[in-house]
């Protein structure tokens, strides 16, 4: 019905021209949720389905043979809590985020202000810094793996040469923990550096103009300035990196397998073996969902500290 806006009152004008204006609505609506199918039919089958099966699988005797494949409750979760295995694999991941994460974010502000004070050929030290995390794993594995070798390698040969014997790194429970951290920390700095970086240079120099008039020496700048203006950073830092250590797994597969004696194992390599190699996919499942709980309490306090800090700012 057709209205003569001319002549017809604001009451007739508005009822006109509602419907139209309702099925304008409807069909933004449905061409918005046709744009946003393709996204929500991957989520749903590559991570929301799988999350809430796995859920479900970790209460099952779901196995890869097929057998006991029933409802059994919590009891994975109980056998989980009570394996000793679950806790020394959880141990190695601990103590596999301490000696990275430390390192990580300690050498990469030391170089990113390096850079920062415009040393010479900036472009290669940022190319340098941050070229070997664009490698994989396998690539970096192996490269390593060839500089640690007892017999061949690179760094036993160069401390031969001051007279210190070969060093199993690999093979020794002493040190393999200690050979994948110098692996990591080479692989993985470049990252941080440029977190680091950036938030440097959006450091108001003024800052700095107002110190100096001041009397303060570039180490006073650096503790009264440059640490605090890189709070939220750092703590951004620190975060990231706790989580990437936490779910390590390629390196320490790659490189020891877990060992010797299951002395770098970390808790994603002793679901897998539990899954694949036990065959006991709900076993596994349990595990891998206590970690994941474990993650998001890191995450949860992640959130505390950072409304706290707000809060106080």
């Amino acid at each position: 019905m057709s209205v003569d806006t001319r002549t017809a009152t604001p009451a007739a004008v508005a009822r006109a021209t509602r419907p139209s204006l309702s099925r304008r609505r409807r069909e933004d609506n449905v061409r918005g949720w046709l744009y946003c199918a393709p996204f929500l039919v991957a989520f749903v089958t590559f991570l929301l389905w799988p999350t809430v099966y796995g859920l479900w699988m970790s209460f099952t005797g779901r196995s890869l043979t097929g057998a006991n494949a029933g409802w059994i409750g919590f009891a994975n979760w109980s056998e989980a809590f009570a394996d000793p295995e679950v806790w020394s694999s959880l141990a190695n991941t601990a103590w596999f985020t301490v000696l990275s994460t430390i390192p990580l974010v300690l050498i990469s502000l030391a170089l990113a202000v390096l850079v920062n004070l415009g040393i010479p050929g900036q472009w290669f030290w940022r190319l340098s810094f941050f070229l070997p995390f664009l490698l994989a794993s396998t690539v970096v594995s192996l490269f390593w793996k060839w500089l640690y070798n007892p017999q061949l390698g690179l760094i036993n040969d160069l401390l031969g040469k001051i007279g210190i014997d070969p060093i199993p790194w690999l093979s020794d429970p002493n040190t393999a923990m200690h050979a994948v951290v110098i692996t990591t920390v080479w692989w993985t700095i470049g990252f941080n550096f440029l977190l680091y970086l950036a938030a440097l240079q959006n450091i108001p120099e003024q800052l700095y103009e107002a110190a100096s008039l001041d009397g303060a020496g570039k180490w006073r700048q650096f503790l009264s300035i440059t640490v605090p203006q890189l709070g939220p950073t750092t703590v951004l830092v620190l975060v990231l990196q706790i989580l990437a250590s936490l779910k390590v797994f390629d390196q320490i597969y790659q490189m020891t397998g877990g060992g010797p004696a299951g002395a770098t194992r970390p808790i994603l390599q002793y679901v897998y073996e539990a899954g694949f190699t036990g065959y006991r996919l709900g076993y596994a499942s349990a595990i891998s969902y206590i970690f994941f709980f474990l993650i998001i309490g890191i995450s949860i306090g992640y959130l505390v500290i950072s409304s706290r800090r707000t809060v106080k700012s």
